[in-house]
């Protein structure tokens, strides 16, 4: 489980205001999605998460582990899909996913059990042995995820994982993502695509210029803003939002 409790994020000596006291709680055996146009604080709030960035303000837990406290702990606990997937070119897509298996400790049984679990999964016994040099959006995308739930987490954060992904790539991912529900995993995901979140996620954070503009379950925003689809609800919160903002 996730809790974050007013968190605070400016750059350029406080000028820009990237995330600002955003609350939210994800839970394990669901699909939180993030959701939010571009630049509304998505990717911030998952940095600060996984302590790539750290918040000036507020506090979090993941898993009862504070962040700040015990780093390391974090990164052994979460699964993490950047916005940029960052593979090491040079190195097949085994070898990829092996160096981040030896990055968490596991032994050559376990990594290559998990690694051949994950293959079948994932649909990447074609191009496994391959270098990653020129690999497509999926393959790539594909590794990535593989490369992140190698030391098996309960806790995974999504960073936009369907950009550039094809229609039949993007069906195996979601029924991937539901996979992982069902382990009783805590998923979340940010994302900007509104048919996504109406497919996968069990509740919703819409962010707006860095702050929680609104939360529920679909049903709940549906209710909220009046309208019968999550794309009219999406925009009315969004202009609401901004209306109380300015």
């Amino acid at each position: 489980m996730i809790e974050a409790k007013n968190l605070r994020k400016t750059f350029n000596k406080g000028k820009v205001v990237a995330v600002d006291n955003v609350s939210f709680t994800a839970r394990d055996g669901e699909i939180t999605g993030l959701l939010g146009p571009n630049g509304a604080g998505k990717t911030t709030t998952l940095r600060m998460l996984y302590t790539l960035l750290r918040p000036d303000s507020g506090h979090m837990r993941v898993d009862g582990i504070d962040p700040e406290v015990q780093p390391l702990s974090i990164k052994r606990a979460l699964g993490v899909v950047p916005d940029s997937r960052g593979l090491y070119d040079r190195l097949t897509a085994r070898e990829n996913i092996r160096y981040y298996g030896k990055l968490h400790g596991l032994g050559k049984a376990d990594i290559e059990r998990r690694t051949e679990q994950l293959t079948e999964i994932l649909g990447m016994s074609e191009f496994i042995d391959r270098r990653t040099t020129g690999f497509s959006q999926g393959q790539r995308v594909k590794v990535a995820i593989a490369r992140a739930l190698i030391h098996d987490p309960r806790t995974v954060l999504l960073d936009e994982p369907s950009n550039g992904l094809d229609v039949m790539t993007t069906r195996a991912l979601r029924e991937f993502l539901r996979e992982l529900k069902k382990q009783g995993c805590c998923v979340v995901l940010s994302t900007h695509i509104m048919q996504e979140v109406a497919a996968l996620c069990d509740r919703i954070v819409i962010i707006a210029d860095g702050k929680v503009a609104a939360e529920g379950t679909a049903d709940e925003l549906l209710q909220r803003s009046g309208e019968a689809n999550l794309e009219d609800a999406f925009v009315k919160l969004i202009g609401s939002a901004e209306g109380l903002l300015a």
